[in-house]
């Protein structure tokens, strides 16, 4: 095991007045701060941003303000939407921003990795089972079958990268395991990712535009609607698994070395 002392927790964890601060002041949104401080605050917000169509993973770096505009939304009402999401919000979520860095690794090749590994090849079967059979009548579905197989082949091999060499990189990092210039040393790395994740991203949009939201006509067959279900609940995993990664993770691992 490494040595994971009490000391070297402490210094990867928020400290806990430092924590209580932040939950306090997080009841406050202001149009000013990006979508990422905001779901950063309170993950049960990214519900309420998913239900409005901002992306708070890839795009998080944009302020409320600005993602209100680009999709047309009154400010005011959003800010309303996320107030009373907090007033109901569930405690028991997950909060990525109190675990160390091994527990976030963790978390994360759990809850996301895990389900990906499990879901990708049910989707595979589906997408080109459903594309072979319906093809002829929705021609789209020849394009969600190519747009997906590009993307689960580049999943696959991304989340392999994370779980082999750069997970436990981090890992040793919040055990005390490295220093400065080991954090360094992964800035390219994170960035790599970041611009896969980007990649991800746009394949999932593109695969929402063509399945009208994911939304299936009505002579589709039970296989057809179960594939539309699955590719919804698979771009809200995924949106979720790179808020962790885009916005709490990595910005932590760059700050360790002098690069955030």
């Amino acid at each position: 095991m490494g040595a994971d002392t009490t000391g070297t927790r402490d210094r990867h964890r928020r400290p806990a007045d430092a924590g209580m601060a932040n939950r306090a002041g997080a009841s406050t949104i202001t149009i000013e701060k990006t979508i990422a401080e905001i779901v950063r605050a309170r993950p049960a917000r990214s519900r309420v941003f998913e239900e409005l169509g901002i992306d708070y993973c890839c795009g998080g770096k944009r302020s409320l303000a600005e993602a209100c505009r680009a999709r047309g939304l009154a400010p005011a009402a959003v800010l309303a939407r996320l107030s009373a999401a907090d007033a109901a919000r569930d405690e028991l979520a997950p909060d990525p921003v109190a675990m160390t860095l091994p527990e976030l690794c963790d978390h994360i090749r759990d809850a996301h990795h895990g389900y990906l590994r499990d879901e990708f090849p049910r989707l595979d079967f589906m997408t080109r089972k459903v594309a072979a059979t319906h093809g002829d009548r929705e021609p789209r579905l020849l394009e969600v079958r190519r747009v997906f197989e590009a993307l689960y082949a580049m999943i696959a091999s991304h989340t392999r990268e994370e779980d082999e060499r750069i997970f436990p990189a981090i890992r040793a990092l919040g055990s005390g395991g490295g220093d400065r210039a080991a954090a360094r040393a992964l800035a390219v790395t994170l960035a790599k990712m970041e611009s896969e994740h980007d990649a991800a991203s746009a394949a999932l949009e593109r695969l929402e535009t063509l399945t009208d939201h994911h939304t299936p006509p009505d002579w589709a067959c039970n296989t057809f609607r179960a594939l539309y279900d699955g590719l919804a609940r698979l771009q809200k995993n995924m949106r979720l698994h790179t808020h962790k990664e885009n916005n709490v993770l990595f910005p932590r691992v760059l700050s360790m070395g002098g690069a955030a």
